[in-house]
């Protein structure tokens, strides 16, 4: 079995090197998958791929017509796929949870690094200056947090803001069921009522810039944004001018709805050409990290070791359960009992 990894990182490269035991001939690429580099899997069996390289119907025809079997995702999201059309085509599977408490203890690190501005006071303490001015934050403690997307990475960040004695809302277009989680039935209310919002759903149609220069209007006046899920579910441009108007009181950015060309590499001595980007870094109250909530020791195992499982059940001939399939248009909930393969 041949596998072609492209934008593979020297984190990457350990932990799969670790997880993969010799099974797969594993060939690394740091270039992302797209239109113009996908004739490098040419010979392969299947490519591996991140949240930021493309799979789109282009891409995906190129794969198939060079005899590529399947897309193995070490990530959850699978916007980047074009699903619909990779079906009789090519299989894709996904690392559906490698490590939600990863991704929601950034969450909240973020949150406290920026309510209680230890990044300033780290900065001004290295310079020996131990001035307080400037840095009074506040407590978490009965703020009202709400949380969009109650899937894994959510019900941990609820479960956290519960331990600070938050008042947690939630909204989710499928609510889990026997939940003891405090729902809104409409988005509109958890925009109006929340002090935070942090965002831990999907991106898809109904998720695309959810907050929008519409949605800002509805938001409590200094309210906080946390987002480590997709970065267009929040529109740049109107979250730039809600900082601006004051409205947006602070704003925790992981992700960034144009990061595909920016994050993950190295641009300190360059001169970056995404001004708003640029705008929200300069930001007092705007804390930017570069995609890294996911990124701890037990994720990246987690995710080698579940992508390989991946790839060796399509090798055996059987189905995977965490094959994202078309074939009823349910995708991740198929009603395929995935004891076989889709196609």
């Amino acid at each position: 079995m041949k596998l072609a990894m492209f934008d593979a990182k020297s984190y990457d490269i350990e932990s799969f090197e670790k997880h993969s035991d010799g099974d797969f001939q594993i060939k690394f690429f740091e270039t992302k998958l797209n239109e113009d580099t996908v004739k490098l899997a040419k010979g392969f069996d299947g490519v591996c791929i991140f949240v930021n390289d493309t799979a789109n119907a282009e891409v995906i025809d190129a794969l198939y017509e060079t005899g590529v079997k399947f897309i193995a995702l070490r990530c959850s999201g699978y916007n980047n796929v074009d699903v619909e059309h990779a079906y009789k085509k090519i299989h894709v599977f996904h690392v559906p949870a490698y490590s939600p408490y990863a991704v929601a203890e950034h969450t909240m690190a973020m949150l406290l690094t920026s309510v209680r501005r230890i990044h300033k006071a780290y900065n001004r303490t290295k310079d020996f200056n131990f001035s307080l001015n400037g840095l009074k934050g506040f407590d978490l403690h009965s703020k009202t947090m709400g949380v969009v997307g109650t899937g894994k990475i959510g019900k941990v960040f609820i479960d956290i803001c519960n331990g600070f004695g938050m008042k947690v809302i939630a909204y989710d277009k499928y609510p889990a069921a026997d939940s003891s989680i405090n729902y809104v039935e409409q988005l509109d209310s958890l925009l109006r009522q929340s002090d935070i919002i942090s965002f831990h759903c999907p991106l898809n149609e109904d998720s695309y810039h959810l907050i929008n220069k519409e949605s800002i209007e509805k938001l409590k006046k200094g309210v906080i944004i946390l987002n480590t899920s997709r970065g267009a579910i929040i529109d740049s441009e109107a979250l730039l001018e809600g900082i601006k108007d004051r409205k947006i009181g602070a704003a925790c950015l992981d992700v960034y709805e144009e990061e595909s060309d920016i994050f993950f590499n190295d641009y300190s001595g360059h001169i970056v050409n995404d001004d708003t980007l640029a705008r929200l870094i300069t930001m007092p109250n705007v804390l930017v990290t570069s995609h890294q909530a996911y990124l701890t020791e037990e994720a990246l195992n987690n995710i080698a070791e579940i992508t390989i499982n991946n790839i060796k059940a399509f090798e055996d001939g059987k189905g995977c359960e965490n094959e994202l399939c078309y074939k009823c248009g349910r995708i991740e909930n198929c009603k395929n009992q995935r004891d076989e393969k889709c196609f």
